[in-house]
């Protein structure tokens, strides 16, 4: 009786999950979700010109980008939504009338005050996506060959910023009001390569802990499958294969997809969440389906990894180095959080008959539930 009753409820499980993938796929996309702003900067003996792609919107209605990550969440969301709705001129129209607002947001060190030199407001039909914009800046330099280091003040969230072509081109992504590295008017960002490899294990990391729960989930999911290390390994394995060869894959553009596709991806991601979750309660056994599985779901997870490592553009010299360095930072990330839950829930509860019904199942419920939600919202609202 119990073991028809279980695969009732594991095929009920994966009826639901796909249910819920399906309701993603015909859903309406609300990619009102931030992406960081990218300025690719060019510095002469008297002048620094920035080419700078943003959503102007987000600043324009003085949403802090350093708490909230979707603009419905702000409480600015419905300026931003009026925002949204203007006409590109009427867009590129209140930009000039607010520069020196938008100005002062700016940091820049070693340069004057900033000049708007153009508007280019890129058309969008579509309100649900978000409208790009790019800004031509410039800045008058003193006389000598004193270096410019730029960014900006926090609230506005992340800025890429990127110099120089070839081999030895800089490219950084900033928050939290940082600066970039001195850009010297003459040649390039005098970076070291393991400063370069530092840099980027600490992005990867960091994409991991503390800005990827998705991530973290779906890896605190796999750790709760099974205590024993064989299930952990074989699945950690099958998901970092993934997700390298699909990070690798998109960096290199083998893959490209949309920016306004990427809300299907970040939807699915919640619905492996999801999955893995409720396996763990209804079906706790290792086998090949769940390998080819964790495998698929890693695949969705390189290309969420490869959205970030995408926006910093990286110069071919640099490429596979970085790109090394930053899936190596994501592995210490997965790898910590793994550590972390052992410490906290295998070493005082494992040794207890009942680690099952008092840890995974309550873990792996809420889990899914959250899974289930993100999926939906993102989706629908």
């Amino acid at each position: 009786m119990f073991k028809p009753f279980s695969k009732m409820m594991f095929r009920l499980a994966l009826m639901s999950s796909a249910l819920v993938g399906l309701l993603a796929l015909t859903g309406v996309s609300q990619a009102h979700e931030l992406r960081p702003a990218v300025a690719d900067v060019t510095v002469t003996k008297l002048k620094v010109k920035i080419e700078l792609l943003l959503t102007v919107e987000t600043l324009l209605a003085g949403i802090d980008l350093t708490e909230v990550i979707n603009t419905d969440d702000a409480p600015q969301a419905k300026i931003y939504d009026q925002l949204r709705s203007l006409t590109d001129v009427a867009l590129a129209d209140l930009v000039r009338k607010e520069w020196p607002l938008l100005a002062s947001g700016f940091l820049v060190k070693g340069g004057g005050s900033l000049k708007l030199n153009n508007i280019e407001v890129i058309p969008e039909t579509n309100l649900d996506l978000p409208r790009d914009t790019m800004l031509t800046i410039s800045t008058d330099l003193p006389m000598g060959d004193h270096p410019v280091a730029l960014g900006w003040i926090a609230q506005n969230g992340g800025l890429v910023v990127r110099h120089g072509v070839g081999d030895d081109a800089y490219a950084a992504f900033l928050d939290g009001g940082e600066l970039s590295a001195p850009l010297p008017r003459d040649g390039s960002v005098d970076e070291s390569k393991v400063f370069v490899f530092l840099r980027f294990v600490v992005e990867g990391f960091e994409h991991i802990i503390p800005k990827g729960l998705d991530h973290i989930l779906f890896v605190f999911g796999l750790f709760l499958f099974s205590l024993a290390w064989r299930p952990l390994l074989s699945q950690v394995t099958a998901f970092t294969l993934a997700h390298t060869v699909t990070l690798g894959l998109a960096t290199l553009n083998v893959i490209t997809i949309p920016a306004a596709q990427m809300w299907l991806v970040e939807v699915l991601i919640a619905v492996s969440i999801a999955y893995v979750a409720i396996e763990n309660i209804l079906r706790p056994k290792l086998g090949w389906w769940r390998i080819v599985v964790v495998f698929g779901f890693g695949l969705l997870h390189g290309l969420g990894f490869a959205s970030v490592l995408g926006d910093l553009g990286l110069a071919q010299g640099q490429f596979i180095l970085s790109l090394i360095a930053f899936n190596i930072g994501v592995e210490l990330g997965q790898l910590a959080v793994i550590a972390l839950a052992f410490i906290i829930l295998a070493v005082p509860f494992g040794r207890f008959a009942s680690y099952q019904k008092i840890v995974v199942v309550p873990c792996s419920l809420g889990i899914a539930i959250v899974g289930i939600w993100w999926a939906f919202e993102r989706s629908f609202l």
